[in-house]
């Protein structure tokens, strides 16, 4: 029997321990000989990544305990951090450890062996890293991206492809580090090597562009002694972004290029760069923003197919035929693919979700078209009524522009709100802000809906998925844009009578938390926010207060800032905050190093005596992007309570009260 309560107070079994034990998806799958391996996220053990393989039996195993933690901090965001092969006695695995960031090698079924060092510690800028790692068993050595720094500032720091030898000898000595590439682009990726060993292709880019902005596809000869001949560039360029590059079986270049406006695949003969066949020219993404080294959208087949992530977003696996450009999607409930798609034999493995299903592992079968779930398989933690049920939208935005959105209303089994109330609503904005949200099922979002207040994400202009045109009208607009999209998504919301006009939030993090502290500073939309790690203060952001890697990311973003510093004062949260008047809750990681505390602390400062109710709560052993359970316990109910005290919601003691100072 349905019973009638207030928006907002709806008892849920959705509380915030189960949304925190649940977040996070698998990643960076892989092969070992014929097994498929995977990285987990573990928010119950401090958050760390464990490697996971499914062993011949069908069951899972983790290959390392804690505190192993798979994670490389290669340009801060990490990147591919392991790979293995399998050798006559068992799989070799080569793997990045967050908490030293050094490779290691580790044979799991040899007894008594445990993971040995391959390469040396660094006093400077937290270590060597490594990322995006590819085995030579047969040279003895493991090729990948080493990022060094050379002195205390973040941007001190080069990266090349390096070569490390197995046998250990690299462990104490940085000198047994063989570099191949010539150290000319600030940013690369791991080599990928053709079927003969002659060739390696990787990807390159400089400052002040972004991957997604404009790459180079380069290419060098491989000689006897495993060193690299002159390095040319065969595709890409400043305003074209080559997001991956592989080899097809054939032994030509297989990429993914947005020169049409749109990330297509090409294919090309090494020699031959002038002649670049679309394999497959559609309006339509076949890959996304680079923001992790090693990332995958496509891998080919030996068969001479190549699977495929594409859409408008990431929404299908398909397996594309590259003599007629057909694509035959894998059947299925998913209809989100994380980007990390690999293949061996007629085998492919990805990870993918849906509304109904969180990421799990899921390997597809090309001979028998069958996919099905092999790994971190999604189990119902609670009856599925009470999840959201998401509908996509399109929304008319400034000067009549499409603006793009998921709207979870509020939804209960067994409870509805009376006729002549109104949802309170909050929207999400994601972060990047070159990225987008996913269409899946989060439980942080059926957290908020469970118990009667509405979610709309927007992916708003400069969001991924919808075409280089789209993700260009960020440039310069930062703050504008984003601000502007949010606010029409609200409104629409409201005026259509979908929302309570006068309870509308907004939240975010990271960029996300930037767009959230900019409505809260430049618009009267929104009765109050949270302001998760954000950017606050754009001027320090460009000027040496974040990572390499970002470090003039808003050149396209804002403008140069030596030529438009006005922008950056006039824009930031930082040096507008008397014009704060709603409530805001403000997370933020103490260990952040990609948007510091500092900004935080700053923007608190211009909020103190102003009478603006607000709650800082600064998490220790958190960086950017929390992982431990109980950080995102004790932000989701803090969340919670901001929205319940400012919406007027009785929550009955459910979540400790969150304390607002003034």
């Amino acid at each position: 029997m349905m019973q009638t309560r207030a928006y907002g107070s709806w008892p849920s079994p959705i509380d915030a321990e189960l949304a925190a034990t649940h977040d996070g998806a698998p990643g960076f799958a892989g092969f070992v000989g014929a097994e498929a391996w995977w990285t987990e996220p573990r928010p119950v053990e401090a958050g760390r990544r464990a490697l996971v393989r499914r062993l011949p039996d069908g069951t899972e195993q983790s290959v390392l305990p804690a505190p192993w933690n798979v994670r490389s901090r290669v340009v801060e965001y990490g990147g591919r951090p392991w790979a293995g092969t399998e050798l006559p006695d068992g799989p070799l695995v080569v793997f990045v450890n967050f908490a030293d960031q050094r490779l290691y090698a580790y044979e799991p079924d040899t007894p008594g062996a445990g993971p040995r060092p391959l390469t040396p510690l660094s006093a400077v800028g937290g270590g060597l890293r490594w990322a995006d790692p590819v085995l030579r068993a047969e040279r003895g050595e493991v090729w990948c991206v080493l990022e060094e720094f050379t002195g205390p500032a973040p941007t001190d720091v080069r990266r090349v492809i390096a070569a490390v030898p197995l046998d250990g000898s690299a462990a104490d000595d940085r000198d047994a580090v063989r570099e191949l590439s010539d150290g000319r682009h600030r940013f690369v990726t791991g080599p990928r090597l053709s079927p003969d060993g002659s060739h390696a292709a990787w990807l390159a880019w400089d400052h002040p562009r972004m991957p997604w902005d404009g790459t180079e596809l380069m290419l060098a000869e491989v000689r006897q002694d495993g060193t690299f001949g002159a390095a040319r560039t065969f595709a890409g360029g400043p305003e074209e972004s080559v997001a991956q590059v592989e080899w097809a079986q054939d032994g030509r270049l297989l990429f993914s290029s947005d020169r049409t406006g749109w990330w297509n695949l090409y294919r090309a003969a090494p020699d031959d760069s002038a002649r670049a066949d679309a394999l497959c020219p559609r309006q339509e993404e076949f890959a996304g923003p680079l923001w992790m080294i090693g990332l995958s959208w496509f891998a080919p087949l030996e068969s001479g197919l190549i699977a495929v992530v594409h859409g408008k977003g990431a929404t299908a696996l398909g397996i594309l035929d590259p003599e007629t450009g057909e694509v035959v999607d894998a059947a299925g409930p998913w209809t989100e693919w994380a980007a990390t798609v690999v293949a061996h034999g007629s085998r492919v493995v990805g990870v993918a979700a849906s509304p109904r299903s969180a990421y799990e592992v899921v390997e597809l079968d090309t001979g028998t078209g069958r996919a099905r779930v092999i790994g971190a398989a999604h189990d119902d933690p609670v009856d599925p009524t009470y999840y959201p049920e998401p509908r996509i939208r399109t929304f008319a935005g400034p000067a009549g522009r499409e603006i793009h959105a998921h709207v979870y209303p509020p939804h209960h089994p067994g409870h509805v709100a009376p006729d002549d109330e109104l949802p309170p609503y909050v929207v999400w904005a994601h972060g990047g802000p070159t990225s987008r949200s996913p269409l899946v099922l989060d439980l942080a979002i059926a957290y908020f809906t469970s118990r009667g207040i509405g979610v709309a994400e927007v992916n708003y202009g400069g969001s991924t998925g919808y075409g280089r045109a789209y993700r260009n009208r960020l440039r310069e607009q930062w703050g504008i844009v984003d601000v502007d999209d949010c606010a029409a998504v609200a409104l629409a919301l409201a005026d259509e009578g979908t929302a309570d006009r006068d309870r509308l939030a907004i939240r975010g993090g990271s960029a996300g938390g930037w767009t959230t502290a900019a409505s809260l500073t430049g618009t009267d939309v929104y009765a109050c926010g949270t302001i998760i790690y954000p950017v606050l203060d754009l001027t320090a952001f460009g000027s040496g207060e974040t990572h390499d890697f970002e470090s003039q990311y808003l050149h396209s973003i804002v403008g140069p800032l030596d030529e438009v510093p006005g922008r950056y004062a006039e824009r930031s949260p930082v040096t507008q905050a008397d014009r704060i008047t709603a409530p805001f809750l403000l997370l933020q990681g103490l260990d952040d190093v990609i948007c510091p505390p500092g900004q935080s602390e700053r923007f608190l400062a211009r909020i103190e005596g102003r009478g603006i109710p607000h709650a800082y709560i600064a998490f220790e052993g958190e960086g950017h992007g929390f992982r431990r359970a109980d950080t995102m316990i004790r932000a989701l109910e803090a969340e919670l309570s901001l929205y319940a005290q400012v919406f007027r919601i009785d929550l009955a003691g459910r979540v400790p009260t969150l304390e607002l100072a003034k």
